[in-house]
């Protein structure tokens, strides 16, 4: 027993003289440096362009065109194979390597080429990057054209302020990002004009405009032939998600009010964002996408009031319905007041009352088509719907028609739906779509797009 404890004693001692001899580093050095052997250029930018609508004459008009095959692309049932995958936890093919299962896209060890494939990718990822330059020039102006005690007023710091000048920084990124893989024929900066006039005019239509350009790209991302630009893609778009969720907070209202953000169509995107490019070079790229007419929602709900649904023309126009302030006293303004009430910026509020609910009616006036719009007045606003008879919320997973009341000219109503994305969480919140259409066609996020011939107008609701 004796021999045994001196066995284990000396083993101890080992330990404890190797344990020793270990040096020991009470700071690690901070001081190694390198110079990097290469750091990528970005695109030329100009913080702030020229504002203010175009004044001048088209040279060209209309979206650009080729041959067009048929009027609509034709609704087809699933492929049988689509349910062939029995999904019941065992593996059904050989390892292509250790630890890897058979399937997938892009996995054969091909090095990835991460430019466009096809027309879809160079104009998808094209108003991919008409948005990223629009957001670099729009954050860079709001600093610009409002003084500090206008962004103090609105409860903004100056270390808010220095976050909004580093988002527009990553949109210097993200647009040298697209911009190489769409290639020299890659739209550039344009000059514009934002429906604004105070700070909190201004976020709300960052807000707004930041929803539409995420939407956007998450429409047609599972739909492009490059996987490789795809990928890129999904990894600056997720920025911009972040970006909105700091636009709901800056604005006092609840950060992420759903549980799935929603895709839109390509043509919704641009419809949505064209009305504010005053002008673009006269050898910018064109894009094929759709104009819609613009929707107008009468009494949409205004995030700058305590009681956000009781309102009536508080918009400064169509398309985005932007909030307006100019008509806002003290006592109706959600700032500086008590819990339940405040929309200061902060990380989240849970106000009292709600922007909008279920049973809400919902008034609305559309425009006609036919109208110039977008870069230079070249684009026209168009629709090959008939005569709208419902309107589409289109939120999160859902889409989902009410029918369109007391339609007389171009004026209407509609009520606000009751449903659920899954239980717990009600599918019409947060910034959502609003569009009129002829036919309550049923469609989902994947096939979205098969929406377009029946949709006359649209426009962003401000939900929740």
């Amino acid at each position: 027993m004796a021999t045994k404890m001196l066995s284990i004693n000396a083993g101890l001692l080992a330990l404890v003289a190797r344990s020793m001899a270990v040096p020991l580093v009470s700071e690690p050095t901070t001081t190694f440096s390198s110079t990097p052997e290469f750091t990528p250029p970005v695109v030329p930018i100009t913080n702030v362009t020229s504002h203010g609508p175009f004044t001048g004459t088209p040279t060209t008009t209309g979206a650009l065109q080729t041959s067009i095959v048929a009027a609509s692309v034709p609704a087809l049932p699933a492929s049988p194979d689509k349910y062939a995958y029995p999904a019941d936890g065992k593996l059904h093919g050989a390892e292509p390597a250790p630890y890897t299962p058979s399937g997938g896209r892009g996995t054969n060890g091909s090095e990835p080429v991460y430019r466009v494939q096809s027309d879809f990718d160079f104009q998808s990822l094209s108003l991919a990057l008409y948005q990223e330059y629009i957001e670099l020039d729009l954050f860079h102006w709001g600093l610009a054209r409002f003084s500090v005690e206008d962004f103090e007023d609105a409860g903004l710091t100056a270390e808010d302020r220095f976050l909004i000048e580093y988002m527009a920084d990553q949109e210097v990124g993200h647009a040298t990002l697209i911009t190489n893989m769409v290639g020299p024929k890659a739209p550039v900066q344009c000059t514009y004009n934002y429906p604004v006039s105070t700070v909190r005019e201004f976020i709300d239509f960052n807000q707004k405009l930041t929803r539409f350009g995420e939407a956007g790209v998450y429409g047609f991302l599972g739909h492009l032939n490059s996987l490789e630009a795809g990928q890129l893609l999904l990894q600056s778009i997720t920025t911009e998600a972040r970006q909105q969720v700091v636009f709901r907070q800056f604005e006092g209202l609840f950060p992420m009010p759903e549980w799935f953000q929603v895709g839109i169509p390509q043509s919704w995107a641009w419809t949505l964002l064209a009305p504010y490019i005053s002008s673009c070079p006269a050898n910018q790229t064109r894009l094929i996408w759709q104009n819609f007419p613009a929707l107008h929602v009468l009494n949409q709900p205004n995030p700058l009031r305590v009681n956000g649904s009781d309102v009536w023309n508080e918009t400064t126009g169509g398309w985005v319905n932007t909030a307006r302030e100019a008509n806002i006293t003290e006592s109706e303004s959600c700032i500086n007041k008590t819990v339940g009430e405040n929309c200061n910026p902060r990380v989240t509020h849970n106000r009292t009352a709600p922007l909008s609910y279920p049973g809400r009616q919902v008034f609305l006036e559309w425009d006609a088509p036919g109208q110039p719009v977008g870069p230079n007045n070249s684009y026209v606003t168009a629709t090959t719907a008939g005569k709208p008879k419902f309107a589409a919320w289109v939120s999160q997973l859902n889409v989902t028609y009410t029918p369109l009341l007391n339609v007389s000219g171009n004026s209407g109503y509609t009520i606000q739906p009751n449903m659920s994305t899954f239980e717990g969480d009600p599918a019409v919140n947060g910034t959502i779509f609003l569009a009129l259409t002829d036919l309550d066609l049923p469609v989902t996020p994947y096939n979205l797009t098969m929406i377009n011939p029946h949709t006359y107008a649209l426009a962003v609701y401000q939900a929740g």
